[in-house]
């Protein structure tokens, strides 16, 4: 057999307060992966596995997750685009694609922001990042109140049901490994209050959309139908105020999408890449 598995390194950036550890598997422009708050490196598994064989894939945890470490404090997402900026920079990789989910919205949007046109392809999948809902256009605004009050009540009950909502129902019900799966990374990480983390990212959450030509990126927004985290008609509502931006659905998928349905997450992905260029 002459098959031979992508080369695959892994390392540490030392940060001044932090060190941030990565994975780098396969060759080819690089594809930089963040993850959200219930993940880490590994929660890009189907991801890496498929775009290795003709990208750089780069996965790394934020600080403060598995194995990385944040300062006595945790972490503090206002770092994350200066830490993509010296994991960009220690590996030489100069233009990259990123791709996020939830959390890691926050780390791609101000990433894209502080490097203008330095992000050939950016996905944000069940997230907007620092883009805030709260700033979208009428009508989808005026459904925000009325979303956020009953996906507080599902996550409320998903929880009494050991049920991640990040997961949701659909993933435990109808794939019960991939739900145990995502349950141990997310058990990985331990060691401070991820819902003061939480807190500080809907603090930073700020910018109208408008704001986000200034970073001169083509971006994907991947939305979950069934998302209870993340307001899936966001997306929607944010593109039109943002050149280059697209949106497309997940159906039967709650906030993991990427996990959950990740053959028609990564194909979503790699015909964006393509329509692009990147």
């Amino acid at each position: 057999m002459s098959f031979a598995a992508p080369p695959r390194r892994a390392g540490w950036i030392e940060r001044p307060d932090a060190r941030i550890r990565y994975e780098v598997t396969g060759s080819g422009p690089a594809i930089v992966f963040a993850h959200g708050l219930g993940g880490c490196l590994f929660s890009w598994w189907q991801q890496v596995a498929h775009f290795a064989t003709r990208y750089t894939c780069v996965a790394f945890s934020h600080r403060g997750f598995f194995p990385s470490t944040a300062p006595a404090g945790g972490p503090d997402p206002a770092e994350y685009a200066g830490d993509v900026a010296a994991l960009v920079d220690e590996l030489k990789l100069g233009d990259i694609r990123m791709v996020c989910q939830s959390m890691g919205g926050w780390s791609g949007v101000e990433y894209a922001l502080l490097r203008p046109g330095r992000v050939k392809a950016l996905v944000l999948a069940a997230t907007t990042g620092t883009l805030d809902p709260r700033q979208m256009r009428e009508p989808e605004r005026g459904r925000l109140a009325a979303w956020s009050k009953e996906s507080a009540e599902i996550r409320s009950d998903l929880l009494t049901r050991n049920i991640l909502p990040a997961t949701g129902a659909r993933m435990a019900e109808e794939q019960p490994a991939l739900f145990h799966i995502y349950t141990q990374i997310n058990g990985l990480t331990q060691g401070f209050d991820r819902e003061a983390v939480r807190a500080r990212l809907h603090a930073t959450r700020n910018r109208p959309p408008e704001a986000f030509a200034a970073a001169q990126t083509p971006t994907l927004f991947v939305a979950s139908e069934e998302d209870v985290v993340a307001t899936p008609f966001a997306p929607q509502a944010m593109a039109p105020a943002i050149p280059g931006a697209r949106v497309a659905s997940l159906p039967k998928a709650g906030h993991s999408g990427h996990f959950e349905r990740a053959a028609t997450f990564n194909t979503l992905v790699e015909d964006f890449f393509a329509e692009v260029g990147a």
